[in-house]
């Protein structure tokens, strides 16, 4: 079976009246959380992004109090996982202003969080990612951005590692 393009997607839900449209979003959301959790930003969260970004970071330090510190393994995992659902909620929103916030919160969060980052190579690499990864996104904001978030990217790069 072969994937409709976007294109046509938009063309058949032009058509469909506003009670299918509201039944194929309640059918799309009974399958996958990432549908609901991406429904709930549309619905209640894209009018308010400094809300949104503020509800996330809450949402990362909580993770962050939660990371089992025993051993490098344990602790990578955490990471990832936070990361990997950090992510999620910047593709979310689309923003790179947002991407660039969370990413510089998530890296703050490593470097206070007493994880020796320079001693483990895969966990000194995680984070060397997410400084480009926030490098790459603050080039393509307004200049005036850019400087506001340099004196932030200046202590993430010194304390990085590497």
């Amino acid at each position: 079976m072969k994937t409709a393009t976007l294109k046509e997607l938009k063309a058949e839900l032009s058509t469909l009246a506003p009670g299918q449209l509201l039944d194929i979003c309640i059918h799309l959301a009974k399958y996958k959380k990432e549908n609901k959790e991406l429904l709930t930003y549309l619905l209640f969260e894209a009018g308010d992004e400094w809300s949104y970004i503020e509800k996330v970071k809450d949402f990362i330090s909580e993770q962050f109090e939660e990371i089992n510190m025993s051993n490098a393994y344990l602790i990578k995992k955490s990471l990832r996982k936070i990361l990997r659902i950090t992510n999620r909620f910047i593709k979310y929103s689309g923003s790179r202003q947002t991407e660039v916030e969370l990413l510089i919160f998530f890296c703050k969060k490593i470097r206070n969080s007493g994880i020796a980052i320079q001693a483990n190579t895969a966990l000194g690499n995680l984070y060397q990612r997410q400084i480009q990864k926030i490098q790459k996104a603050l080039s393509l904001l307004h200049e005036d951005l850019q400087f506001d978030y340099s004196k932030e990217m200046e202590s993430l790069v010194l304390s990085g590692g590497k």
